[in-house]
């Protein structure tokens, strides 16, 4: 070996050895540097920059990731193995080449689907407790919003394709009206309108309708942009504030709700106590879940090495609270009887 050869070996950082050694970078995700400094939370209210970037699994980024290959604005890494998220500091990587996706809230949404189901099927046995048709309505709109969970944020389908940007416009509606089909369940439960007629029906799928046909709008051109309208300006604020009010701010003002007008009915009206324990903790649960989905989804993220992270927590703890929820309805309703009723 010539002099210069040993001076440069000898020369060589300890930098350059451990990049010697490091493993393919096609094995690791790295999130892609950004053509645009932002703050980590973004511009303020109505930006999914945190949650893009610091919540793995967030299945609404999904929309903006398809916007930003067609307007630029952020650099992104290969929409091949890409995980959920815009730049995410740490995400699971689509399945293939012996990758499985988000393969632990799969198998927790799958369960959850048998579970809610089966519920689903003894709600509609119990001919008369007020509020079963809103009540089995719920429970399948869970089960719908399960599913579409599974694509949207199970790293499963190519990132800006078309099929996952529908899929995940289509789960943002269906969340969307999950969370007015909850409020209206404690509104039935206030006996103020008759359950399962169509003073009741009519506002129940109504306004349902037009909340999901709004969310599927706006999440639609969200990803797609058909107009200009919910682009995001600059691209690294990922700003849109119409969906951010739908798929953020409405589901927790709506927990809320429902549980205040549950608590007046349970305390108030039926001067019940127990059935107060089980709604309390179904209130906890569902809290918990968002907890942990916002603050231990990505430490657990890192600590797997990128194989789970704590969507599948979260999604256990929802199903535990639409459980609980039941467990409150059939604790302050009547038994079956034998007039069918409405189905």
């Amino acid at each position: 070996m010539c002099t210069d050869e040993r001076r440069a070996q000898s020369e060589a950082s300890p930098l350059d050895l451990v990049h010697l050694f490091a493993p393919p970078s096609s094995l690791v995700y790295e999130p892609m540097a950004t053509n645009t400094t932002t703050s980590k939370y973004g511009s303020g209210f109505g930006s999914f920059v945190y949650l893009c970037r610091d919540v793995p699994s967030y299945p609404w980024c999904n929309l903006f990731y398809r916007q930003i290959q067609e307007n630029g604005g952020l650099t992104l890494p290969d929409a091949t193995t890409a995980p959920v998220g815009i730049n995410v500091d740490c995400g699971i990587l689509r399945a293939g080449d012996g990758r499985l996706g988000n393969i632990a809230n799969m198998v927790v949404c799958g369960v959850s689907i048998i579970i809610t189901a089966i519920l689903a099927i003894q709600v509609s046995r119990r001919r008369a407790a007020v509020g079963r048709v809103e009540l089995r309505t719920l429970l399948l709109l869970y089960v719908l919003s399960l599913g579409l969970q599974i694509v949207t944020n199970g790293s499963v389908l190519r990132q800006g394709g078309t099929p996952i940007v529908a899929l995940t416009a289509i789960h943002a509606a269906v969340t969307a009206a999950f969370f007015w089909f909850l409020i209206f369940n404690g509104v039935v439960a206030t006996q103020i309108i008759e359950d399962g007629t169509m003073s009741s029906l009519i506002p129940f799928f109504g306004i349902a309708f037009l909340i999901f046909v709004g969310t599927l709008y706006i999440s639609l051109d969200t990803g797609f942009s058909f107009s200009n309208a919910f682009i995001s300006n600059p691209p690294a604020d990922l700003k849109n504030i119409a969906l951010f009010v739908l798929t953020s701010v409405w589901p927790g003002a709506a927990i809320i709700f429902y549980y205040v007008l549950m608590a007046y009915v349970i305390i108030v009206v039926l001067r019940e106590r127990k059935p107060l324990i089980y709604l309390s903790l179904a209130f906890l649960s569902i809290t918990g879940s968002q907890v942990v989905y916002m603050l231990a989804n990505k430490p657990l993220c890192k600590v797997s090495d990128t194989k789970v992270d704590g969507s599948f927590i979260a999604t256990l703890l929802e199903t535990i609270a639409v459980v609980l929820l039941v467990v409150t309805w059939s604790s302050i309703t009547e038994e079956t009887w034998g007039d069918d009723g409405y189905y």
